[in-house]
This record gives C-alpha cells, structure tokens and sequence, in this order.
C-alpha cells in the first residue's frame, strides 16, 4: 500500500474518565474502501468522532496526508479535507433540499459557477434531489435525506468521506442503493472512504480491508474477504 492518506496511532479516546477506545492503529490508502465492524458499544462510532475532533482523543496521533490533525477543530478538519455522514440523516429540516447542499460548502470559497458546478455534480449522483430541490429537507422520506447528506458532505470536495451507519433505519432496498452510491463515490471519484456499519456483510462486502473492534479494542485486522471467511469472524458478528 502507498503512503497511507489517514492514519490512526496508538489513540485513545475517552468519555470524561471512562475510556472508550484504547490504543487504536489502523490506515486507509488512496482510494481505499475500509469499514469498521463490531457490536453496540464496540467504539465504532468514537472513532470517527474522535478523527473530526468532536471527542477529543486524549493520546496517539491522528495523521491526514502526513499532518497531524489530532488537535484541530471540528471545522479545521474539514478545510483539511475529511467529511463526515454522521448515522441519524441530520438535515436542515425547514431549509430546501438546495440551500441544505449549499450548507456543505461553508468551507469552500467557490466562485458561483463553481458552486453551480458542484451542485449539478450532486443532482447527477442523485437525480431525486434535483426534482425535490425546492422541498423542505424534513419533508424528505429516509433514503432522500441519507442522500441528502452524502451529497451535502461532498459538496466540501472532500479528500476522505467516512461513513457513519449508512444503512441505519433504511428498508434493505434502500440500503443496496445506498451501499451502491458509496461504491460510485469511490471508484467514479478515486476517494477513499472510511465506513462504520452495524451490517457486517454489507460492510465487508463493499471494502477492501476491514478491522473488528470489540470493547474499544482492535480484535481483529486484513483482507474483508479473509475476515469474512473466518469462522470466528462468522459466528461473532456475521450469524454463522
């Protein structure tokens, strides 16, 4: 693998005094897909929070195309280049579909014509918002406001995106479009993405690598092919 675009050493991260992720090392490449599988209460979730600054980590680094970001603000990540898609669909409910797209450019200086450019570039990822761009985002069903947010989030012209239980709350044929928008967003866009997902098939199906963390620990790490054929990996998190 080439010089890793993020990379996480030794972090900890912890809430008040209770430690919720513990040492934590792992790597994503250029134009990798890598999802983070586990149960309820694994640590997923802090570990994005902690990569966008949102749960400051208390020790270890967080390194983004070699800087290291571990003690930036929320915003200062985004300028650096990482978008986060928080699980929950978190619209701007009573802003249109458009001015919610505008909103994930606050940290761009784009031209008009930029920003138009980045619109359309949305609205062909997502033709349904383009036919609902006048409609208040909390009038959108579930699978409009997740595509909603991706969109809004790549309107940052992001260098990494990371998901956050992308599949949360949506009917399964639902989830496949979702899962095959992320697919898109990597190979059309050569973007790497970090995935956190419940789901471990589906996660393991759409990466590359994988790591399984349990009680704030890495357990397990490699190929998501490999993971996915390991009957200890199967029997924990994957029914079988």
């Amino acid at each position: 693998m080439s010089e890793p675009v993020l990379s996480l050493h030794e972090l900890d991260v912890y809430y008040d005094e209770i430690q919720a992720v513990f040492s934590i090392t792992l790597d994503i490449g250029e134009s990798e897909i890598v999802s983070i599988i586990g149960s309820n209460g694994a640590g997923k979730s802090t570990v994005m929070r902690a990569i966008m600054g949102l749960q400051p980590a208390r020790g270890g680094a967080i390194l983004f195309l070699g800087k290291n970001i571990a003690k930036l603000k929320t915003h200062q990540i985004v300028s650096e280049g990482i978008v986060y898609v928080p699980e929950g669909r978190l619209v701007f409910p009573d802003l249109s579909v458009q001015v919610n797209l505008e909103m994930g450019a606050y940290s761009k200086n784009y031209t008009k014509a930029e920003l138009n450019g980045m619109m359309e570039q949305q609205y062909a990822l997502f033709p349904r918002l383009k036919e609902r761009r006048n409609q208040l985002a909390g009038a959108l069903s579930g699978g409009e406001q997740q595509m909603l947010v991706i969109g809004r989030g790549l309107m940052a012209a992001p260098k990494l995106i990371m998901f956050d239980e992308p599949s949360l709350g949506l009917a399964p044929v639902i989830v496949d479009d979702m899962f095959d928008v992320i697919l898109r967003i990597n190979r059309e866009r050569h973007m790497p993405v970090l995935i956190v997902e419940q789901n471990a098939f589906m996660a393991l199906a759409i990466s590359g690598r994988a790591y399984v963390l349990e009680n704030g620990v890495i357990k397990a790490h490699g190929p998501s092919a490999e993971l996915e054929k390991s009957d200890e990996i199967r029997k924990a998190y994957l029914g079988g």
